[in-house]
């Protein structure tokens, strides 16, 4: 395999939507999300109308990258090796000393292989590793709170309320029926919540289809979310810029489910037809759908056996890990984090946001001091580096997260955003992951300053190890 990754070279370039090509304003986004989820607490399960209360402050909980876990009622932050590295139970920390009581002398998460090898979903634990999954972590946390407050047992029974919120907000009909709280919100003020793309974005897509490449978006929302968003963000035209679009992917089952489990369907007027398609002949419009069978197409229209294929996505449960394990897709991995530690936001981001976001327009989150979910935590530190203290708090060393394993494992490479890379040339020749190269190589446009710290002191110490070494030895 190449050092290098060039878009050139691919046959297929494929887009997830949300996150992904479409940015939204990460304080709006997340407030409503979380208020969404609270308010159905509130008003259908008779939980404490205090989960809608939050301060600005709050917002330093919410952190991507958190596991749930249900069987104790915290969220535990996971090193590369399943340690736990940092754990709250609800929103309080846990000192070094609880977590050794609770998860042994080495701190080892014991469901840590079942999530690592497959990324499902168990009725055990749950995974935080996208935005509109994410204000729920601060959720389960304060609904922690509030059982330990009125005396009641913390057991997962909670859980089954949290996924009924999830459900109720995001159900394929709550758009069309305006029930909810999400969908409501973002239909009524999408420049709210929504940054349009810039100019260079639509740009970079119209030239890799005037270059030949086929353009696939592949996302889990509904079709009637997905055509609001892009008609916003991409403009009226947006069908002309892709030759397929899937809409209610379900992902990951997209990749990982046969054609018999998960056939493609046509859409009428938003409604999926009820009949499964038996294979995919042509472009288009689909819903719901399978990777065999969307292989079987790519073969036809590129002419090619094995097309090359690339996936732009932000989920490492539903884009990174089963594209490139099913798929053995080439993945571009948005990380929104590593603007949060020392890389600025592109020129192209930055006039845009300038032109489209005037300050009387401003979200009423955004001068009030709410941390972005994407920055830096004080409670639970870097996305991608963190400080593990063994025995004695003076003990101190720095690990990877269990994230930044991940990102280094199943992604060719990573970017804050597509802006970054969209006024390149497409041959152009992006250092690439590789298990025999530093875990720096393969951020785009630079690694993120945690990552450069920790490989820079792990070069001292191989250093001085060779220095004791030679010592010995004369």
């Amino acid at each position: 395999m190449s050092d290098y990754f060039s878009l050139s070279d691919c046959d297929v370039i494929g887009f997830d939507l949300d996150h992904t090509l479409c940015r939204y304003r990460l304080k709006e986004i997340s407030r409503l999300i979380y208020e969404s989820f609270a308010r159905f607490l509130v008003e259908h399960k008779g939980y404490d109308k205090d989960l809608l209360n939050l301060t600005p402050a709050t917002w330093d909980f919410c952190f991507k990258g958190l596991v749930v876990d249900l069987e104790e009622g915290n969220l535990v932050k996971l090193a590369e090796d399943g340690t736990v590295l940092r754990a709250t139970h609800g929103t309080n920390d846990l000192s070094t000393e609880e977590i050794i009581k609770r998860y042994g002398p080495k701190r080892e998460w014991k469901h840590f292989n079942s999530l690592n090898t497959s990324f499902t979903r168990s009725a055990k634990y749950y995974f935080y590793d996208n935005y509109f999954d994410l204000p729920g972590a601060l959720l389960c946390g304060r609904v922690v709170d509030m059982l330990h407050k009125r005396g009641n047992e913390v057991n997962p029974d909670f859980w089954k309320d949290i996924v009924a919120a999830i459900d109720h907000n995001y159900n394929t009909s709550a758009f069309k029926d305006d029930t909810g709280t999400y969908f409501p919100g973002v239909k009524r003020e999408p420049g709210r919540y929504l940054q349009p793309c810039s100019d260079s974005v639509k740009t970079w897509l119209q030239s890799m289809k005037n270059a030949g490449k086929i353009l696939l978006l592949i996302t889990s929302s509904h079709s009637d979310y997905c055509r609001l968003i892009c008609e916003h963000v991409l403009g009226k035209d947006f069908e002309e810029l892709f030759d397929v679009i899937i809409t209610n992917a379900l992902k990951p089952g997209f990749f990982s489910l046969v054609p018999q489990q998960r056939p493609f369907r046509t859409l009428v007027n938003d409604v999926e037809e009820k009949e499964g398609l038996p294979s995919l002949d042509k472009p288009g419009w689909y819903s719901q759908g399978n990777w065999p069978h969307l292989r079987e197409l790519l073969t036809t229209m590129t002419g090619k056996p094995e097309p090359k294929v690339v996936y732009f996505g932000d989920s490492m449960r539903s884009d990174m890990f089963p594209a490139s394990s099913f798929g053995k897709w080439e993945t571009v991995m948005i990380v929104e984090e590593m603007e949060g530690e020392g890389i600025q936001k592109s020129d192209a981001a930055m006039s845009n946001e300038a032109q489209v976001e005037p300050l009387e327009k401003k979200g009423k989150f955004e001068e009030q001091g709410m941390k972005s979910p994407s920055a830096v935590s004080n409670q639970w530190g870097s996305y991608f580096v963190d400080v593990y203290r063994s025995g004695g708090e003076d003990e101190e060393s720095q690990k990877l997260t269990w994230c930044s394993q991940c990102i280094h494992k199943y992604s060719t490479m990573a970017i804050p955003s597509v802006e970054h890379i969209a006024d390149l040339p497409l041959d152009f020749k992006f250092p690439r992951f590789s298990p025999d190269k530093p875990y720096t190589t393969g951020y785009y446009p630079r690694p993120p300053d945690s990552l450069l710290k920790w490989c820079e002191s792990l070069s001292k110490e191989v250093k001085q190890k060779k220095k004791r070494k030679k010592r010995k030895t004369v």
